[in-house]
């Protein structure tokens, strides 16, 4: 099966909504997980890792959560394929750079996937919209407990889960929440927020994670210890966390409302008045000015734009998801002009913003 004829629609994607979802845009579990006896995937020979592949990919795409779902491996997949899987979160950005030995397997509707042979011999996650990080951790469990009658995983009894990467050992979990945070950036209080959580013992990353930017004002929060807790202890811990940020952003914004309408308004108006009408509009400034416009929405500053069309015109105008709307490859400077004219047509209907009187 061909991977975008599987995929859901950007439409369709974009029109989940969960808890909270006016700043959680995501929440995420992933779980590392290692076949016993067999040498981590960076430290394996190319005929291990295609074994360890053959004999991971069956079991997985095997389980019940994985009924119609997808199956590939990476060498099957094309460029612009792999990216679509990054832009969806679906896939590490060092996953997409692998070929043969390495595989994917999502679920039916994308909210479960299981890299195979990335750092680990299993990189599985649940995705779910909005603030649901205790749901995505019951529904990461019970697949895990399900493969591990089927799996023999390395463990010991001091350390826990074994993994390639030290952080990783005990529980193996990551648990994070991608966040929109426009209040706290236009109030400048977010290196506040972010410094805090460090503090904390978690990590705040971009978009993409470790070493990628905070496009559109949208920031990973994290745990960073995985050893010495339970996963119950760091779900609960990244939960309290992120109900904290909520909070902040939400007074954030109510705050520039009554004290600083004006700038909010300019701010908005603005992005919304680049985006409606320009001709060329790099992808790092479509989503600094989507999610103003975004923010503008969730105030109630426009009539008839939805939510929705916003966090899809999030999605379709990164580079992968441009070129395939499109339908071809297209240079920088193409997607530039295809990504500007997507957005006039897109925002051509939409009324003005609505200003307080």
């Amino acid at each position: 099966m061909e991977l975008l004829n599987f995929l859901t629609s950007s439409a369709e994607l974009s029109s989940g909504s969960g808890p909270e979802d006016h700043v959680v845009l995501s929440s995420r579990v992933r779980l590392a997980r290692n076949v016993n006896g067999v040498p981590f995937p960076g430290r394996a020979k190319k005929k291990v890792r295609q074994e360890a592949c053959d004999t991971i990919k069956p079991l997985v795409s095997a389980a019940s959560a994985m009924r119609g779902g997808f199956t590939a491996g990476m060498e099957d997949l094309k460029a612009l394929d792999k990216q679509l899987l990054v832009e969806r979160h679906l896939i590490s950005r060092e996953h997409a750079a692998k070929g043969g030995g390495s595989a994917l397997v999502l679920n039916k509707d994308e909210t479960l996937s299981v890299m195979v042979n990335e750092e680990d011999h299993l990189r599985m996650q649940a995705l779910m919209p909005g603030m649901q990080i205790k749901q995505a951790w019951q529904k990461i469990d019970r697949f895990d407990t399900s493969l591990e009658k089927k799996i023999d995983y390395g463990y010991d009894a001091s350390y826990g889960y074994l993994t390639a990467c030290p952080t990783n050992l005990g529980t193996g979990i990551r648990v994070s929440a991608m966040l929109h945070l426009p209040g706290l950036v236009l109030a400048d209080q977010v290196n506040q927020i972010v410094q805090a959580v460090t503090k904390l013992g978690h990590a705040v990353r971009g978009l993409y994670g470790e070493g990628t930017e905070a496009l559109g004002h949208i920031f990973q929060v994290s745990n960073q210890m995985t050893l010495g807790e339970s996963e119950g202890e760091i779900i609960e811990r990244i939960h309290k966390v992120v109900l904290q940020i909520i909070e902040h952003e939400t007074n954030a914004r109510a705050n520039l409302q009554q004290a600083k309408s004006k700038e909010l308004y300019n701010h908005v108006g603005r992005a919304y008045g680049v985006l409606a009408n320009a001709h060329i509009v790099s992808s790092k400034e479509s989503m600094n000015q989507l999610s103003l416009i975004r923010l503008g929405v969730k105030l109630g500053m426009f009539e008839d734009l939805e939510v929705a069309v916003v966090d899809e015109l999030f999605l379709v105008t990164q580079p992968a998801h441009l070129q395939q709307f499109v339908g071809g490859k297209l240079s920088g400077e193409e997607r530039d002009v295809h990504r500007a004219n997507l957005l006039r047509d897109r925002l051509s209907g939409v009324k003005s913003v609505q200003f307080p009187k």
